[in-house]
């Protein structure tokens, strides 16, 4: 049986974001590491009020990009 679980890894360890149940102590566990998906848009020459001008004027888009099929291109450089 699989159970996932959301964490966040600190200082060596992993913090999960709720206590899992049914789940006994000492049982073996794979973690898997994910690449953030968050962009520093300071790095970027950005700030809120350019940001907030930019998401509301993209809005638009935003239920086709959310949409199922474009997770398609989420890995497209890898193509």
């Amino acid at each position: 049986m699989l159970n996932s679980i959301e964490g966040t890894y600190r200082k060596g360890k992993v913090e999960l974001a709720e206590i899992p149940s049914n789940i006994d102590d000492d049982t073996r566990v794979i973690v898997t590491f994910l690449r953030s998906r968050s962009i520093d848009l300071r790095k970027r020459g950005i700030d809120e009020a350019q940001a907030a001008d930019l998401r509301g004027r993209l809005s638009t888009f935003a239920e086709d990009w959310n949409s199922p099929e474009m997770d398609i291109y989420d890995d497209y450089d890898a193509m």
